[in-house]
């Protein structure tokens, strides 16, 4: 092996952080395939490889028989027992069986078996990398737009943004940065394949999670997410300790905690309601910021009928529907929302 792929390897252990033996395993391979592919005398060969100088032994192993079947892989008693008496029937019997012409027959097979596997371990490193990452929350660089994804530079590697990940108020330039919620991670033969989205719910709990240090160190918990990307979440919150104001603490000093990641969203409305194990309590405070007069609640069901103040029921339901829509998903709760008039009218009554 010529002191060119040597320095090669030792330039690639450095700087993509390849583990040595994998690229010796690798190279081990290389040569014993080009080896197998142009010299059939014998079946089982390894590779006695120095990296420091470079050279290296082709080995066969044998297994020292009574009388040879396979001359490939098996050596008879007498033969070995020429080069050292010791061996014995059953024993595994080393050759040096190097040929004169190896370097110029299979260098070249073996410089490219070498880069395959090299890529091969690159992409598996990359692959472990990013697997681990799944379901958190990278800051990328956007790299190029087509009519299938948005191309975000995450380091080593691109992630795609699939159109139906997008939030359809936000604009994809090249070269500006971008955080981004990653969905999923696939090994393919070009390597891992990142799946990425703004528009999942899970993006912005991991914001706020950066954002607010009570989140993080779980002093406060958040307890459900609903999305509209682009338009409006809202998100519920709990804390064990009741000294603790939860939705204080993820909207911080004069709105700025929340407010840094409404802008993270580009302008993204977000409602931060407290959470209540009592369904009447949560469903009125996830129709915030409506005022709401009562709640029945049909647990069978799992759906509630709440009313609200005349002059209420528009800000209740929301444009098309929205405050109502997301209430429910934070929920999970079926929402009925009826003005006072109407649920005098229905003989509904107040709790």
């Amino acid at each position: 092996m010529n002191q060119e792929l040597i320095n090669a390897v030792e330039f690639i252990h450095k700087e993509k952080n390849i583990p040595m033996e994998v690229l010796t395993d690798a190279i081990e391979a290389a040569l014993i395939t080009a080896y197998k592919k142009n010299y059939s005398d014998h079946k089982n060969v390894t590779i006695d490889l120095n990296m420091e100088t470079g050279a290296y032994r082709v080995i066969s192993r044998k297994d020292v028989v009574a009388e040879v079947e396979d001359p490939t892989a098996e050596i008879d008693l007498l033969t070995a027992q020429e080069y050292n008496p010791a061996y014995e029937i059953g024993d595994p019997y080393d050759e040096d069986v190097t040929p004169k012409d190896f370097n110029r027959v299979g260098a070249q097979a073996a410089k490219q078996a070498v880069m395959q596997r090299i890529r091969d371990a690159e992409r598996g490193i990359l692959y472990d990398e990013f697997i681990s990452k799944e379901d958190e929350v990278l800051t990328g660089l956007i790299d190029r737009v087509d009519h299938r994804f948005v191309y975000i530079q995450l380091g080593k590697t691109d992630a795609v943004l699939a159109e139906s990940e997008r939030m359809p108020t936000e604009s994809y330039i090249p070269n500006e940065r971008i955080k981004v919620y990653v969905n999923k991670v696939e090994q393919t033969t070009k390597g891992p394949q990142i799946f990425v989205s703004r528009t999942h719910p899970n993006l912005l709990k991991r914001l706020f999670e950066e954002e607010v240090p009570e989140i993080f160190d779980g002093t406060v918990e958040i307890m459900s997410v609903a999305r509209e990307a682009g338009e409006r979440s809202k998100i519920s919150v709990h804390a064990e300790n009741p000294d603790v104001d939860a939705v204080g603490s993820c909207v911080g000093a004069r709105g700025a905690r929340v407010e840094a990641i409404v802008d993270e969203l580009n302008g993204e409305k977000i409602d931060i309601v407290l959470w209540d194990e009592n369904p009447k309590i949560f469903v009125k405070n996830a129709l915030s910021p409506s005022q709401v007069v009562s709640v029945k609640v049909d647990e069978e069901n799992k759906s509630t009928v709440v009313v609200v103040p005349d002059h209420q029921l528009s800000l209740a339901i929301g444009k098309k529907g929205q405050n109502a829509r997301l209430a429910a998903k934070l929920t999970g709760w079926k929402i009925d929302i009826k003005s006072e008039s109407d649920a005098e009218e229905a003989g509904i009554v107040n709790d």
